[in-house]
């Protein structure tokens, strides 16, 4: 109890301050190894942020592909999540080499030159910076060689490409991302999908019933919940830190707004969590 208490705090208070701000602090913060690290992908080097858990067995890893933001504080603070739950997470930036000099999200500046850079990724070079961090994972003392794969946005579309890329990923986790359209494609996917959606937005909703579809005729498992009014709450909190109770007229009204979404936000937790034990190997916990 006292443990899903501080959770509901923690997003609670997420859902009132700034996401970029509230991340750095708790980065800061944060007792966990964390560190930078350069991976070989090819002919590239990608830089990453990654995330240990103080645990003392090998534990599963898991990608976290970030927005069209690039890596930002709030996805290396879902890396950090990530590892006080037990996991080995990574966060590579896609971005890498983009900008002048070699560079990469943080020397572009943020804005269009960010979203500029990241629409006019080649998709070979995504899958083989992806495959070269799913190599490192595995080399890794720490790892149990299970691998899992998660993305928000454009990174949620990634993470369900990657998984009809690699036949190694055992989980792939879609944060409101759109699914590949081609059956064959699909027909390639070796690992059970869990898709996080929201319901007031069609451009991505409307894509929901034809994906369904085709997994089911290919034989794939792929599992998608759609939340009441807005996006997931892990995504939304980046996207509107203030949460839709600043629409809301009245106190109570946002108070009510914020226990939806603190409710939100520990099932969902719980269905991550619950989808990586089974499809991986228990937490070490």
């Amino acid at each position: 109890m006292k443990s899903l208490l501080t959770l509901l705090a923690v997003v609670v208070f997420t859902l009132t301050a700034n996401a970029q701000d509230w991340a750095k602090a708790r980065l800061e913060k944060s007792p966990r190894h964390l560190e930078y690290v350069k991976v070989k992908a090819g002919a590239r080097e990608v830089n990453c942020f990654i995330a240990y858990p103080e645990v003392k067995d090998k534990a599963t890893t898991v990608i976290v592909i970030h927005e069209i933001f690039g890596l930002s504080d709030w996805v290396r603070g879902v890396c950090d999540q990530l590892a006080e739950q037990g996991y080995i997470a990574i966060a590579p930036d896609l971005l890498t080499g983009t900008a002048p000099g070699g560079g990469g999200t943080a020397e572009l500046g943020g804005g269009d030159a960010v979203r500029k850079a990241i629409q006019s990724l080649p998709a070979d070079q995504i899958t083989s910076d992806l495959n070269g961090v799913a190599t490192y994972l595995t080399g890794l003392p720490a790892s149990n060689g299970k691998i899992g794969v998660m993305g928000f946005c454009w990174g949620g579309g990634q993470s369900f490409r990657f998984a009809t890329n690699n036949k190694d990923v055992k989980v792939a986790m879609v944060f409101y991302g759109t699914a590949p359209e081609k059956a064959d494609d699909l027909a390639k996917i070796n690992a059970p999908v869990l898709g996080f959606y929201g319901e007031n937005d069609a451009r991505i909703g409307q894509t929901i019933p034809k994906t369904q579809e085709m997994m089911k005729a290919a034989g794939k498992s792929y599992d998608p919940v759609t939340y009441p009014r807005r996006r997931p709450w892990i995504h939304a909190v980046r996207r509107r830190p203030g949460g839709q109770g600043r629409r809301q007229k009245s106190a109570r009204d946002r108070m009510e707004t914020r226990a939806r979404s603190a409710e939100e936000a520990v099932k969902e937790r719980s269905r991550i969590r619950q989808f990586l034990e089974q499809r991986c190997t228990p937490l070490p916990l």
